[in-house]
This record gives C-alpha cells, sequence and structure tokens, in this order.
C-alpha cells in the first residue's frame, strides 16, 4: 500500500512537468512525461521529443542537442540540477541517433550533467525524434520517492569540433595583436594538448601585446583535442530561461535590466539596443526570442555555463573553431575568406522566420542601422544568414558549421595573457551557482580578470574588428554590460 501511495505522488508530479526549449535554431522538447520509475533503484526515464532544424552529420564533424534537466522542490523557490545516468546506455534514442553523456566531477563522485544527442550516421535536414528517454537518477540528488517537484528539460544546439593540428594567427602578422611563430611572421601551428612554449625564442608561440612569457600548461584548453561548441551565441529566450530558474538572491545579481555595482547594465525594461529583455518582479520575458543576446558581461556568461554544465572558450579554442584544419587565408574571417558584406535591411517579421533582403550579406558589423523588421543597431538572430543551398561564405559559417563567429556581438574567452588565463584548466559547470549567483568553478577567471579577450568583433565594429585572428581587446577586463557583449560555451568532448 505505501509503495501505491508513493507511486500516485510520483505520477501527480508528471502533471507539474513544463516544455522548455533552448532557443537556437527552432530547437523544441515537447511532450515531456515520465516513461517509467525504478523506485528500488531511485530513478526515473524522462521521456520527450525532441526537433532541431538543419541537423547534419559529414565526414568532419556534427551538430548535437545539449540535454539537461532541472527540477524544483515543491514549497522551494530554487531550481536544481538533476543528476543523469553517467553511461550511453542508460539513455535511449531513436534509430539513426546517438548519444553521449557529459559528466563532471562533483564532491569526487562523476555525475551525469546533460547528454549529447546526434546523428549516427551521415545526413542532413530537419530533426524530429520521439520518444526520446533520458534518466535521471534522482536518489542521487537526494530527491526521496514521494517529494513531489517539477521537471524542466532544456536543449542547446552544439557543434563538434574534432580532434586535430590546427593553425594560430595571421598569414603575415599584421594583424592587431595575432598570434604568430617567432622568428618568422607566419602562423603557430598547434600539435597537441601539451605544454607550449610562449616567448621571444624562435619557434616559440609569441604575440606582439598581451602574452607573457612563459609555457602555456598542458592543463590549459588549446584546441586541439575535442570539444562542443555552441553553434549560436546565448539568445535572448536562453538567458530568459536561464534567468527564471535562479533564486531571487541570485536573479539580484544577473538583473541586466537593473543597475548593479559594478556590473552596470542596460538599466531598463525597454528595447536597448535590439535587446528586447525584460524582468518584471523577477520574472523576465523577452518578445526576440531567437536574437542574439546582448549585455552580457564575463559574470552573466560564466554564469550562464556553470548553471549548464558547460565552461568558457579560450581563444585558442575560438581561432580552431573558426577555421579548423585549414592552412590560414590572409585576413579572413570566420567564414575563411577576406570578404564581407554587412546586413543592412531585414524581410519579414523579427519572429524567427525573418531574413536579411541585403544582397550578399553574411555578416552583422559597421553601426549599420537596419531597415525593416524591428529595425535600430543591435545583433540578429543566431543563424539567420545560413539558407539552404548557401555556401560556407554566404551563410556565415566557419569550418565546422559554427555560426557568426565573426559579427554580431563580442565572443567573450580565456586568453593567454597572464597566469590567470594560462591557469585556466577547462573544468566543468557543476549545475549550479553560489547564492549570490556567480559561477565558483575552480580556476575560472573572475569578472574583472585581464585574462578574458574579446574575439570576432560586433554589430559595431568596422572589418578587422571582424577578423579571426584579432586580438586587440585580449587582456581588456570584462567590468560591465555592454550592448556589444555577447556569449557562447563550450565543452569538453566526452571519451565515449
Amino acid at each position: 500500500m505505501e509503495n501505491k501511495k508513493r507511486l500516485l505522488v510520483f505520477i501527480a508530479m508528471i502533471f507539474l512537468l513544463l516544455l522548455r526549449q533552448g532557443r537556437g535554431n527552432n530547437i523544441q522538447i515537447q511532450n515531456v512525461t515520465i516513461a517509467s520509475w525504478e523506485m528500488n533503484e531511485d530513478y526515473v526515464l524522462v521521456q520527450f521529443d525532441l526537433s532541431w532544424e538543419n541537423s547534419f552529420r559529414d565526414e568532419v564533424n556534427w551538430d548535437a542537442a545539449w540535454v539537461f534537466v532541472k527540477y524544483q522542490l515543491q514549497g522551494s523557490s530554487e531550481w536544481q540540477h538533476a543528476w543523469l545516468g553517467t553511461t550511453a546506455a542508460e539513455h535511449t534514442v531513436p534509430a539513426g541517433y546517438t548519444c553521449t553523456v557529459g559528466s563532471t566531477t562533483i564532491d569526487t563522485i562523476n555525475r551525469g550533467m546533460g547528454v549529447f544527442i546526434y546523428r549516427s550516421a551521415n545526413g542532413s535536414g530537419n530533426t524530429s525524434l520521439a520518444d526520446v528517454q533520458i534518466r535521471w537518477v534522482y536518489g542521487a540528488n537526494g530527491v526521496t520517492d514521494s517529494a513531489p517537484l517539477t521537471l524542466k528539460v532544456f536543449a542547446i544546439e552544439m557543434v563538434y569540433v574534432p580532434q586535430g593540428p590546427f593553425y594560430l594567427g595571421d598569414a603575415d602578422a599584421d594583424l592587431y595583436y595575432n598570434f604568430y611563430t617567432y622568428g618568422t611572421s607566419g602562423p603557430y601551428l598547434v600539435t597537441g594538448e601539451g605544454e607550449i612554449p610562449l616567448g621571444q625564442t624562435t619557434g616559440y608561440l609569441w604575440a606582439p601585446n598581451y602574452v607573457e612569457a612563459g609555457a602555456l600548461p598542458a592543463a590549459f584548453p588549446k584546441g586541439y583535442d575535442a570539444f562542443y561548441c555552441m553553434k549560436y551565441e546565448i539568445s535572448q529566450g536562453q538567458w530568459v530561461d536561464f534567468f527564471n530558474t535562479l533564486a531571487d538572491s541570485q536573479k539580484t545579481t544577473r538583473d541586466m535590466t537593473s543597475y548593479v555595482a559594478p556590473l552596470w547594465g542596460k538599466y531598463s525594461d525597454n528595447v536597448e539596443w535590439r535587446n528586447t529583455i525584460s524582468i518584471i518582479s523577477g520574472f523576465a520575458t523577452c518578445t526576440t526570442p531567437d536574437r542574439t543576446c546582448n549585455y552580457l558581461c564575463w559574470s552573466d556568461g560564466t554564469a550562464y555555463a556553470d548553471w549548464a554544465g558547460l565552461r568558457p572558450m579560450t581563444e585558442l579554442e575560438y581561432e580552431k573553431a573558426c577555421r579548423g584544419t585549414l592552412p590560414v587565408v590572409d585576413d579572413e574571417f570566420a567564414w575563411g575568406s577576406a570578404d564581407i558584406i554587412g546586413a543592412a535591411a531585414i524581410s519579414g517579421d523579427e519572429d524567427g522566420t525573418e531574413i536579411i533582403s541585403t544582397a550578399g550579406a553574411n555578416c552583422r558589423y559597421n553601426y549599420i542601422p537596419l531597415a525593416g523588421g524591428d529595425g535600430g543597431d543591435g545583433p540578429l538572430r543566431g543563424g539567420i544568414f545560413a539558407r539552404s543551398a548557401t555556401t560556407r561564405e554566404a551563410a556565415g559559417s566557419s569550418y565546422y558549421g559554427i555560426m557568426e563567429l565573426s559579427g554580431n556581438v563580442w565572443e567573450l574567452a580565456v586568453n593567454i595573457s597572464n597566469a590567470a588565463g594560462k591557469g585556466y584548466t577547462g573544468l566543468h559547470g557543476d549545475g549550479s551557482l553560489d547564492d549570490t549567483g556567480m559561477s565558483d568553478v575552480a580556476n575560472w577567471p573572475v569578472y574583472n580578470s585581464t585574462a578574458i579577450s574579446y574575439r570576432g568583433g560586433a554589430w559595431d565594429g568596422d572589418a578587422s574588428a571582424q577578423r579571426v585572428s584579432n586580438r586587440y581587446l585580449a587582456g581588456l577586463p570584462s567590468f560591465d554590460r555592454d550592448g556589444r557583449n555577447g556569449f557562447r560555451c563550450v565543452r569538453t568532448a566526452p571519451s565515449s
């Protein structure tokens, strides 16, 4: 009889399950339910339908959905990260797809933070998966059988960047503070994750400024090993979903619409630089969920990364994500050429279906006021330049199919300027923040650190700022929220 009572309580929980969608290329999670409950082993199978547009797998790499779960106990205002099964066999995806688990060590125990779901064979097109099941080991979270609660399932589009060598820098060392091989004017080849010598010695990695001599430690993520990178910068919808799971004390720090010293911010619930986020009585909304989120400072981005079980990107990983294994092209942008056309006009309502009508446009840059749509100055939605049958250059795509690595908003990354940056070891977020809403992962640069690099330019910068190798703003602390700043997270690829 007691087991039946527990089962009824747990079944009641099903009606509290909420739909969540991680905004990007229309990624959606629907029809969330509990497929089965193994009370003796303290786990449930969370079932849902998963879909996203323009998925792909080819001979080089693939895109994936990073799926994770949050839960809220009845009577609590706090959302917790659900720890999932740590092996792929504990989760079920439809035929033609596979999954791997991303785990984080918490208190010496390996915990499943999320699951990468992706094609198991080459193909492209829209993905629509029914009855995906992931195992939540609720007992590991300390949740009892009879605890009524609410679940939210989140999904973020990611792109797999495979292991391999790549070049840093430009063809002739003429960009702002770009990397090069000392003793030459050419790029530096990264051949592994081992220690890299830095300095003004022939053959060492160097840059004209914002680099300290001495070794770049083996633990620093260099981009040689495989990693996943968000296909798009954090969107306004994703930021709203994140914000609305925070405790009140955390929301105070992360509120971009209010003055929070020393983070500054947007100061308004009105539209500013095309940011439509409004926060009323502690609840965030926006009218353009697919549009890239600006007004993010470093601590905003790292808080999101920690919450999602991801981590910040390094400036070496940024260059790998842009050019892949290809030789350096002089003065290149993320799409592998030195040609660029700025977006000046939008066709259609900005509801996620709008397109850029400027002929040949592949980048949002150079402070061009937009005609049509909502108009104004500011970022565009992620992936707006990609259409069916567009080339890499026309889509503004990186070698691996990652979008807007040049233009739109600045990419904030960990640089190698000083000990604070070089001490970054690539630990992943554990799904929770401290009481003030700050990330608390060891060796992540703090909000006012000079270990931060601004890469890839923004909607207001000139062409030179958008180039892959431009390090002009390496070493500049990210104190405040700025209408030009965004963020993109990564995660080291699971070994299996």
